[in-house]
């Protein structure tokens, strides 16, 4: 008998088509899908595939009596009931590394577009504006970078940084043990020495606006904020009002409390730059999550047991 498994976010056609030739599958990724699904195939599910940000709750686990396996495509699995999972021994897997690269590469880019402004030069190129009638922009080298999650992601940041004399500085929970780099046990004291605080960091109730008005004041008027880990990290609405009132100098973000709907609190400021969560996609490490997926989903049903547990 061919292992029923839901689906609950989007994925390629060809991968789709793959999962199909070898499980039965079904595809519900709008919220009314979903709920049917559930409603009437949860009896009969095995395994489930989402990502951190469509999650699954423990109503939902607990209306699928034989699953066994739920796997994120992301690394991220914040909003997916992990004690819920566990409490029914049900495995859990996520896409560890297949998009630390691409999320580092866009990391970079973000974060020299924003300190340098190349939205707004843009703009004023378009209209005639030279290069004598701005400010001059600021540059990027032997600029301080506070990262928030030295996590990979944080480190293959920091290597990539340090190519641009950046000097680097991180906050996490706890110290990393054998990072070369200057650990900050108070988020604020790490705001108030970096020029640029770049946020990857998981998201879930314990990151949840770490980044408020207070923390944005002792970033300051000279600094940059930039958020490439949850959207729910950052109070949006201390965001607006620190780029409008120039408490901080400008912002780049990936993510945003309001996905997929654009953060309307921010969209009429000059001094931010929106990417709409893709930095960790690229066809190559969205073929990687999908393998990583795979080796999962077979690991599990052959016995041989799953390659990224959570």
């Amino acid at each position: 008998m061919t292992i029923p498994l839901l689906i609950l976010c989007p994925i390629a056609d060809h991968q789709l088509g793959i999962l199909s030739q070898r499980f039965d599958v079904t595809y519900a990724i709008t919220d009314v899908a979903r709920e049917q699904a559930i409603r009437e195939r949860g009896q009969a599910f095995r395994a489930v595939l989402t990502i951190g940000t469509i999650g699954l709750s423990g109503e939902e686990i607990a209306a699928m009596p034989r699953l066994e396996l739920v796997s994120c495509m992301g690394a991220g699995y914040e909003t997916v009931d992990a004690a819920a999972a566990r409490a029914r021994g049900i495995v859990m897997t996520n896409g560890r590394g297949a998009n630390d690269d691409c999320v580092a590469d866009h990391a970079m880019g973000m974060l020299i577009a924003v300190v340098r402004n190349f939205r707004k030069l843009d703009q004023q190129c378009r209209a005639g504006v030279w290069r004598t009638q701005i400010p001059v922009p600021p540059g990027i080298s032997g600029k301080r970078l506070g990262i928030l999650g030295m996590g990979a992601i944080g480190e293959k940041i920091a290597t990539r940084a340090q190519g641009f004399g950046l000097r680097i500085g991180y906050h996490n929970r706890n110290p990393k043990p054998g990072s070369a780099h200057p650990y900050f046990d108070s988020l604020t004291a790490m705001a108030e020495w970096c020029d640029v605080l770049l946020c990857v960091a998981p998201g879930g109730a314990s990151t949840r606006h770490l980044v408020n008005a207070e923390l944005l004041r002792a970033l300051g008027p000279r600094g940059y904020l930039l958020n490439l880990g949850r959207g729910s990290i950052v109070d949006t609405a201390a965001l607006a009002a620190a780029l409008r009132d120039g408490v901080i100098a400008g912002a780049g973000l990936d993510v945003y409390e309001s996905e997929p709907e654009p953060p309307a609190e921010l969209l009429a400021l000059d001094n931010l730059l929106l990417t709409p969560h893709v930095g960790g996609w690229s066809p190559e490490s969205v073929e990687a999550q999908f393998t990583i997926y795979l080796q999962n989903l077979e690991g599990h049903f052959s016995g041989r047991g799953v390659v990224t547990p959570v």
